[in-house]
Order: C-alpha cells, then sequence, then structure tokens
C-alpha cells in the first residue's frame, strides 16, 4: 500500500474491497445473465465518465489497460474509415498512416505493429522542450505521408506531464476526403475532469477539444488509485460503432431471443470473451469519496507537487528539469563532483548516470 514508484502507486480502501469481492465472485461479463448487477454498473460507470468528459450521450468499454484502450480506437478509427477492413483486412486498403507525438506513450508502437498497419507507417511528430507536439511539425508529416487514412493521437505525456495541445491534430486535416481521428489518451487528466467545487474548471485549452475528439483512453488505475487494472474506452459514438468492429455474433452466447434486451450484452463491444469485472471497485471508490472527495484528492497531490517544487529550487545540489504543468515533477540531483560544472563537455553525460 505504501509503494510509490509507478503511476498506478497507491491504494484506496474502497477500491480494494471491489478487487476482494470480483476476484471472490470469479465472474465475466459478456451478457447481461452472466453478470446482470455488474453489466448494469458498467454502465452507469462509463455514463458518468462520459459525462465528465463532456458528452451526452455515447458508447464505452472497460479494457484491461490503457494500450490496449489505445489499440482498440486505433481499430475503430480504421473500421470507421473502411469497414471493409474488417472482412477483407489491410490487404484491400490504401496505404494506412497513424499519427502520435514522439513523446507518446510506445503503445501506438506496438497498436501499428499489432494491427498491420506497420511501424514504419507511424509518424512520429517532434515536439518542443516540454515534450509537446508542434502543430507546425504535424502538418509537415501529414504531407510527407500522404495516406489515404488519417488517425491523430495527442496524450498529456507519461514522464513530464506535459498537456499536449489536443487541439492541433483535430483542425490541421486539410483535406475533407480523408478521415480523421483524433484520439486522446488522458491517463492522469484528472485534473480537468474532477475539478475543486469553489474553482472552474482548469486547463479549458485541453478539455474543449477533448470533447470533439472520437474517443477518450482514462486509466482511473493511475492517480486515482483504483488498482490494476482500470481503464476505459470512451466515445460518442450512437451507433454501435464497437458492436460492430468487434463483434462475432457467437450464438451460444448472444442469442436474440432472449427474456431482456439484448443490448444489454456487451461481450461483442471487445475482442475478448471473458473479461474481468474492473467497473465494481471504480464505482465503490466514487461512491465512497464522491466527486468532489476526489477533486480533493486531486488538488492535494496538485498542492504536494507545489510544495516539492519549491523545496527542489530551495535545496542544494537539485535542480529542476521544468516547471510542472500537472503533478508529474522532474529535477535532477546533481552530486557534489558535478556542481559548478554545468558548462564541461561530459556534463550531461555524468549526470545521466547518476
Amino acid at each position: 500500500p505504501r509503494f510509490f514508484n509507478q503511476l498506478f502507486s497507491g491504494l484506496d480502501y474502497h477500491a480494494l474491497a471491489g478487487r476482494f469481492l470480483t476476484e471472490t465472485i470469479n465472474t465475466s461479463q459478456y451478457t447481461y445473465e452472466v453478470a446482470p448487477v455488474f453489466v448494469l454498473m458498467e454502465e452507469v460507470v462509463l455514463a458518468k465518465l462520459r459525462e465528465l468528459v463532456g458528452w451526452s450521450s455515447g458508447d464505452g468499454i472497460f479494457a484491461p489497460g490503457g494500450s490496449i484502450s489505445n489499440m482498440l480506437a486505433i481499430n475503430l478509427a480504421r473500421f470507421q474509415r473502411f469497414p471493409d477492413s474488417r472482412r477483407r483486412g489491410n490487404w484491400a486498403l490504401p496505404r494506412l498512416a497513424l499519427f502520435a507525438s514522439r513523446e507518446s506513450h510506445y503503445s501506438m508502437e506496438k497498436g501499428a505493429a499489432l494491427l498491420g498497419i506497420g511501424t514504419d507507417n507511424l509518424r512520429l511528430v517532434p515536439a518542443d522542450q516540454r515534450g509537446k507536439m508542434i502543430p507546425e511539425e504535424l502538418e509537415k508529416e501529414i504531407e510527407k505521408a500522404r495516406a489515404e487514412v488519417r488517425w491523430g493521437q495527442s496524450c498529456p505525456l507519461p514522464c513530464p506531464g506535459a498537456l499536449c495541445p489536443v487541439p492541433y491534430p483535430i483542425p490541421m486535416f486539410p483535406a475533407p476526403s480523408h478521415c480523421q481521428m483524433p484520439h486522446p489518451d488522458v491517463p492522469c487528466l484528472i485534473l480537468i475532469l474532477f475539478p475543486p467545487s469553489h474553482c472552474p474548471r482548469p486547463h479549458s485549452n485541453v478539455l474543449c477539444p477533448i470533447l470533439m475528439a472520437n474517443s477518450v483512453t482514462w486509466n482511473p488505475h493511475k492517480l486515482l488509485g483504483v488498482g490494476l487494472q482500470c481503464s476505459a474506452l470512451l466515445l460518442p459514438d450512437t451507433s454501435g460503432l464497437l458492436k460492430r468492429c468487434h463483434g462475432a455474433g457467437a450464438s451460444y452466447l448472444f442469442q436474440p431471443d432472449k427474456f431482456y434486451d439484448t443490448s444489454y450484452d456487451p461481450g461483442d463491444k471487445t475482442p475478448q470473451c471473458g473479461r474481468r469485472v474492473d467497473c465494481l471497485k471504480l464505482w465503490l471508490l466514487w461512491k465512497a469519496n464522491g466527486t468532489q472527495g476526489l477533486a480533493r484528492r486531486v488538488q492535494r497531490a496538485l498542492d504536494a507537487t507545489r510544495y516539492l517544487k519549491e523545496q527542489v529550487k530551495r535545496r542544494e545540489g537539485f535542480q529542476l528539469v521544468m516547471e510542472p504543468e500537472f503533478i508529474n515533477l522532474c529535477f535532477w540531483f546533481v552530486p557534489p563532483s558535478l556542481r559548478g560544472k554545468e558548462g564541461s563537455p561530459d556534463y550531461w553525460s555524468r549526470l545521466g548516470k547518476v
């Protein structure tokens, strides 16, 4: 419970109780008849997450981690532009291209490989000193690619926590005949979605473009401390895109003549068959703390970051890498042997070994 080295560190006891229950019950939630309470609970939680993002309607699914959520989003983008890709595969498609910030999560590269797009067709857009995607460089990469399908991705960066300028990938695709599928990966942007009650929503320049996205990945198992795994893929789509893209209609599970509305069977929304119950721990945590309670938790983390920043600036031998934009704080510890030698040719190589 006091392990704080990774982004998924910490422990919430209400979420832990939910994990105990789901492991004890050991059920899956591909149909309503197998897990009726959890299917309804998942719908409620996903609807609330979409509401916080700013979507009054839509769809979504819990996936086994943020990487898989991002890969599902890539697959949805391809299917929406080329529905035949599900049946005929990449052989029947024009050359595809995937755009991402050079500092974005490496699941973009894994997704390009897994889905047959190819890592050579992953266009990593240069970033500035803070790690943010440079809009002009994105335009250049688009011109270089000349691809039929263009799918843009920006995300808060895992290490520096920089808030990438999400709006830029959206209006910068000039050809209306081409398809753009912006997909922000927001594993840590909880402050945007859980603002304190006495404050207006901060970072509106980041939140507003999220409303225009085709999909959003959100990982409550990180800053909220829900516990691994808890990752949601959210969409504003109401056309059944998830089921049309991933469904197989297995007759032994998804019979059309059931005694209830079969739209409550979520199994065909994902390539998986068996699926863990990841909604209960988030539901319990949310019920116990409330939306404002979660906002206060995030505010405490921000306050702690500001305090640590001042301590780093004040203490000898510590060097701030950049001013934090979120709760991520990057700094160097400079040992006595390197202090005052910033101008030496081997300074950074030696500091990097500390």
